[in-house]
């Protein structure tokens, strides 16, 4: 058989010349150069290829840490409600305890569809500076969600961390539910079912999302420098101003207010109570904490200052109290803690761990002689509702113009971030207020009325609106009174 042209020694031969003409006309050095860059070349690029790997890795690890956190903080933040329930309920009388805890329970469930169908459009969906009109009806959308959590890289501004729409959705309507609730308490013991109900729906769905989206969706109150982290003015003088109008409308209890002097109506169960205050307590360590909507380290922080407010306002409530009438009154050691919980809320992550308890400590003391003056003027609040959400609320916001770190005045000198919270918070009130008045007495006109009948009041509402009692085969005060009376009149 013929050999082939390209046979195995003629291959190593033509290899073998190739390898001589490269000796000749290279250095050893630069032949040594050869597989070193080549190897050099392999590594970077296996290196660069890990490197874009564990970024990514790193950035999947983060964002599910954001998403798990902020849906832990939703929880807690929705938990609040039963700390409202209980705390309101234990305020109150028994008679009305069915009623109460109704409210608190329905209005969750209606303050979500209202913000699912109209408020999370109105409060964070493409519209103008003064409202969102796109996004009615959230249907679960996956586009990313970001805070403020951005950096930059080779000069492009990107996404660092980013959630799901859907836990911002939830986060945000367990907030919008925290409005109406505190309008439950102002108004309790005398206010129909009915007009309650369509009040949280109309503040929910309409005047609390107009608001926040001038601030928390980057609108002209956020371009003004107006500060609020995680809502004293946005959430809680909101439900305040709402809860203020409405008591005022209603009138106060009957008996409350005799001969030109306040009659204490106690409540019925301070030890429910006592418990709806922890449960808050704990509750606003998903209500702030869980507002930088990100697992990071500012989270710690803010915890420490929210609890440090809680502290120290529970200490100068009682202290005040004890001072004031000569005995530590619990109601007040309860409102005190709820006093510097609320005043923390709008600066817990931009004002120093001294100034946390000064804030907390000025509620606490407020709190105590606002609870008395709203009674001076006859605005009867069962709970002390505006007190700590109105009054409180409008302390903190203030309260960040002074001592927030870098540009308060107390701390910078420079008034401009005190004229941002004043024009913040008189712009959201009035609006709030604005918006109340219009819808109280609307729902007035329609219902012929939004405050029950003189004997349905006496009777209590557990009866009158909902046909069960709280305490059914319990022996009741009436009761004991009513068997004593009996007896005296039979031995008589």
């Amino acid at each position: 058989m013929e050999q082939s042209h390209f046979s195995p020694a003629h291959d190593d031969s033509v290899v073998l010349d190739f390898a001589r003409n490269i000796s000749r006309n290279f250095s050893p050095i630069w032949l040594a150069c050869i597989p070193a860059a080549a190897i050099i070349t392999v590594v970077w690029s296996t290196a660069a290829m890990a490197q874009d790997s564990a970024v990514d890795a790193a950035g999947q690890v983060q964002i599910i840490l954001d998403t798990i956190f902020l849906l832990i903080a939703s929880i807690l933040v929705i938990f609040m409600n039963a700390g409202f329930g209980m705390l309101e309920a234990g305020f109150c009388r028994q008679k009305n305890a069915v009623n109460i805890l109704s409210k608190n329970l329905i209005v969750f469930a209606v303050a979500t569809i209202a913000y699912w169908a109209v408020g999370y459009a109105f409060m964070y969906g493409e519209g103008n500076t003064f409202i969102g009109l796109k996004g009615f009806f959230f249907s679960g959308s996956s586009v990313p969600y970001s805070g403020e959590e951005w950096y930059t890289m080779d000069g492009e501004t990107q996404i660092l961390n980013f959630v799901p729409e859907s836990v911002s959705f939830l986060f945000q309507v367990a907030f919008a539910a925290t409005a109406a609730t505190i309008v439950s308490g102002a108004v309790a013991e005398r206010i129909k079912f009915d007009a309650f109900l369509i009040f949280s729906f109309l503040l929910v769905a309409i005047s609390y999302p107009i608001t926040g989206h001038w601030q928390w969706d980057g609108e002209w109150l956020y371009a003004f420098g107006f500060h609020d982290f995680a809502g004293s003015t946005i959430v809680h003088s909101v439900g305040g101003w709402a809860a203020l109008v409405g008591a005022a409308i209603l009138g106060p209890r009957a008996g409350k207010y005799r001969d030109g002097k306040t009659n204490a109506i106690p409540g019925h169960n301070m030890s429910i109570a006592t418990l709806g205050c922890l449960i808050l307590w704990i509750g606003w360590f998903g209500f702030n904490p869980g507002s930088q909507l990100a697992a990071d380290q500012a989270v710690p922080y803010i915890a420490v200052t929210t609890n440090l407010a809680a502290a120290a306002g529970g200490c100068t409530a009682t202290l005040t109290s004890w001072l004031k009438d000569g005995k530590p009154d619990l109601s007040m050691i309860i409102n005190g803690i709820l006093a510097g919980l609320v005043g923390i809320t709008a600066g817990c992550d931009s004002v120093s761990i001294f100034s946390a308890v000064i804030i907390g400590a000025i509620a606490g003391v407020i709190v105590v002689f606002s609870v008395a003056f709203f009674d001076a003027i006859k605005i009867d609040d069962p709970v002390g509702a505006t007190s700590v959400h109105l009054v409180c609320g409008m302390w903190g916001t203030f309260a960040v113009g002074l001592f927030k770190m870098d540009t308060g005045l107390l701390t910078s000198g420079n008034p401009q971030q005190l004229i941002a919270q004043i024009v913040g918070i008189l712009s959201i009130g009035g609006f709030t207020v604005a918006f109340s008045f219009i819808a109280w007495y609307a729902i007035a006109a329609v219902l012929g009325g939004i405050r029950v009948h003189q004997d349905e009041e006496l009777r209590g509402l557990d009866i009158s609106e909902h046909g069960m009692e709280a305490y059914s085969g319990f022996v009741k005060e009436s009761d004991v009174i009513f068997s004593s009376s009996a007896s005296s009149d039979s031995e008589g």
